[in-house]
């Protein structure tokens, strides 16, 4: 049951039309793919990603990285974590460290499949339904309010109970205007999210919130930067809001410093960014010790295990407004019943298999 080989390999899909948010437009995302293979043949599946060139260093991480898998045990999840994450060569907060995510998850999936056991009760199966939300409201050239209003009663016709929708990348009245016709075409008993991907000031941030309150979102996603833990505070003690923050947070000691702040009323820890399952785990811990409930970002057919496994997961995000996550990437589909609820393989590990036509058509490395 030793680890016997780390194939390490790089995917880049390329959209067919660009999206924005607050901050960024997407045209090329990465995805890097690590295969841990052990002596008795299982093969365990993990892997991260970032945006086209970025990618790239995560896929080098990962090769160098995997090297410290070699032999060790595949329940031995701990003493590989604690192997790859060393502060002052590699690590702590940046694409290394996602680069120690997909090897850890691979290791998990692998530790599952040894067993038998799916991920989700191996780390404390708390439940096997959970609830999703469907993301979407990106800013895309020509589309208009009505095209925003029909995208989201759309993901409400499919299921959802949850929308989300992002802001920041236009005036404040105007995404005050883009919320309030979303809020219109879903109807007073569909949640909505906005979700700033860190565009603003947490004075910015301030001002808009008071525009949006009378539509009364869910919550209010990544108000100012990532590094903005005081500001993250001020918008919290501002607004009537729920905060929630943490997709672009790294491991158990980035999380206790955003904890420490008081800016945040919901964790959106990302297994795929922070370092892995081992990483979530204990990051889990120390938000029940707080009783912060977790809304992972991203990733469903990771997260969902992650959700159903912790008594303070609290929901699941889901980006395809198919209900699908990563379409095309894996074999297997997770789409939303109609009660708005999704939930996590029962087949051992992650119980994902690769699409490896979709892999060779998009291989890089």
């Amino acid at each position: 049951m030793q680890v016997e080989q780390v194939i390490v390999n790089l995917c880049r899909v390329r959209r067919g039309q660009a999206i924005r948010n607050g901050l960024y437009t997407y045209t090329e995302s990465g995805t890097v793919i690590v295969r841990l293979v052990t002596v008795d043949g299982v093969v365990g599946i993990g892997w991260s990603g970032a945006e086209a060139p970025h990618d790239r260093v995560i896929y080098e991480a990962a090769k160098g990285l995997g090297e410290q898998a070699m032999g060790i045990h595949v329940m031995d999840t701990e003493l590989l974590w604690e192997r790859m994450y060393q502060p002052k060569l590699v690590g702590r907060r940046g694409l290394t460290t996602r680069a120690m995510a997909a090897i850890d998850i691979a290791m998990w999936d692998a530790a599952g499949k040894t067993i038998g056991a799916p991920l989700y009760r191996m780390l404390g199966g708390y439940r096997s339904r959970v609830p999703a939300y469907l993301a979407g409201g990106y800013y895309v050239e020509g589309k208009t309010l009505d095209d925003l209003a029909n995208e989201m009663r759309h993901k409400v016709g499919l299921g959802a109970r949850y929308v989300k929708m992002k802001i920041g990348g236009a005036p404040m009245r105007e995404d005050a205007e883009r919320l309030r016709v979303v809020r219109e075409a879903v109807g007073e008993d569909v949640e909505i999210m906005v979700d700033a991907n860190n565009a603003y000031s947490a004075l910015e941030a301030l001002q808009v919130a008071r525009l949006l309150e009378p539509y009364h979102p869910y919550w209010f996603e990544e108000p100012v930067h990532a590094e903005d833990y005081r500001g993250l505070a001020q918008v919290r003690a501002g607004t009537s809001i729920p905060i929630a923050a943490g997709e672009n947070e790294y491991t158990r000691y980035g999380f206790r410093d955003l904890i420490a702040c008081e800016g945040v009323d919901i964790l959106q820890p990302d297994a795929n960014v922070l370092g892995g399952i081992t990483e979530f785990r204990h990051i889990a811990s120390l938000a029940s010790a707080y009783r912060l409930p977790l809304a992972p970002h991203g990733s469903t057919p990771l997260h969902v295990h992650l959700v159903a496994a912790f008594a303070n997961g609290l929901i699941v995000e889901s980006v395809m407004a198919e209900g699908a996550e990563r379409r095309g990437m894996f074999n297997e589909t997770i789409l939303l019943d109609k009660d708005g609820t999704i939930g996590p393989s029962e087949r051992a590990g992650l119980g994902l298999t690769l699409n490896e036509q979709w892999i060779q058509e998009h291989l890089v490395a």
